[in-house]
């Protein structure tokens, strides 16, 4: 049974995002972002890019909305939540400063690529176990491993994944990863984490950086920059996992041409246009007014994407069949959350 609601026929949806114009559905988009930022304005605990997730789903299911967001809507929803995504993830290697993260030590840095080698490998297994379908095992592992909805979205442009999955595995993602807001503090006393420790853990095992940064707050300034620094070190293998996708998905695709004559790109553009704004933060030429209107542009188009996304989600289907999901992202957590803390006290 499919994971989502599918109210139209392929081909039906296929016509009608082809006749129809995107720009209702991109303004609802940068709406729904723009609602989000002032949810986010006034409860800081909760982060925007959730917020847009949260948003799009309730408004695919108001009354008053729904028809609108599944009718003349949904072709700019659904291209806000690629093309906007991909130019947010490429903003986002603005934001990512190497030269801190290498100060923190080969041993964290082995710890990071240990922890979401893990978790990706682990939740993988686990999903394709417990039988989810389509590509939700590979995404909901990367949203889990790396950065949460930012990396669903980079990889599934280039595993080529039903909207319909990424909806579900951004929903599934976005949840366990606000749930560690309220939890993961209540853990550092019974654990024994001093706030040092606490914040690397947070880094180290929290999806979303507005997560992380929402979570290791709670501890104080030295937590917050502590788990900052982790997370960007997670966030820097987002470039090299989603280029190893790229190339197994062209390997099974060796000889198969795109519909329009090509064969797919070994290494996705916006993957190299990550990579690229991350080397160009690292040179310093940037002034910080730019870098932070970078971070204000990228906050703004995942925000709009993340409402296309979770425009998608059909909340009756997903409940009928949320129980496989709902395991997965329980056993995702424990192994994300035990064995970052397991890397955190060896490299204490």
């Amino acid at each position: 049974m499919a994971l989502l609601h599918r109210p139209q026929s392929t081909a039906v949806r296929h016509v009608s995002r082809e006749t129809s114009t995107p720009w209702p559905g991109l303004a609802m988009a940068a709406g729904g972002a723009l609602v989000a930022w002032c949810v986010h304005r006034l409860v800081p605990a909760v982060p925007m890019l959730t917020a847009s997730v949260v948003l799009g789903i309730a408004v695919a299911h108001v009354p008053g909305s729904r028809t609108f967001v599944r009718g003349v809507a949904r072709a700019g929803l659904s291209l806000a939540g690629r093309r906007l995504m991909r130019i947010g993830i490429v903003l986002l290697g603005l934001g990512l400063g190497l030269d801190q993260v290498l100060r923190l030590g080969w041993a964290t840095v082995a710890m990071v690529v240990g922890v979401v080698a893990a978790t990706f490998f682990g939740t993988l297994w686990l999903g394709r176990r417990l039988g989810l379908p389509g590509d939700q095992p590979l995404l909901i592992a990367t949203g889990y491993s790396i950065c949460g909805a930012s990396a669903i979205g980079a990889v599934s442009e280039v595993s080529g994944s039903d909207e319909e999955d990424v909806a579900a595995s951004v929903a599934l993602v976005t949840l366990c990863g606000t749930l560690a807001i309220a939890v993961l503090p209540l853990l550092q006393d019974p654990l024994t984490l001093s706030d040092l420790a606490f914040g690397r853990w947070v880094g180290a095992g929290v999806h979303d950086v507005g997560q992380v940064v929402a979570t290791a707050q709670t501890a104080g300034p030295d937590a917050l920059g502590e788990a900052v620094l982790v997370k960007l070190m997670r966030v820097a293998l987002l470039a090299p996992l989603v280029a190893a996708v790229a190339f197994s998905v062209r390997a099974r695709r060796r000889g198969v041409r795109t519909p329009s004559g090509r064969r797919p790109a070994p290494v996705p553009l916006f993957v190299a246009g990550f990579l690229a704004a991350a080397a160009l933060r690292a040179t310093g030429v940037l002034p910080d007014v730019a870098l932070e209107w970078a971070h204000t542009a990228q906050e703004a188009l995942l925000a709009a994407a993340l409402f296309g996304l979770g425009s998608a989600v059909h909340l009756p289907t997903l409940a009928r069949t949320g129980g496989r999901a709902a395991a997965l992202g329980l056993g995702a957590w424990v192994v994300v959350a035990g064995v970052s803390y397991a890397g955190v006290m060896l490299t204490a």
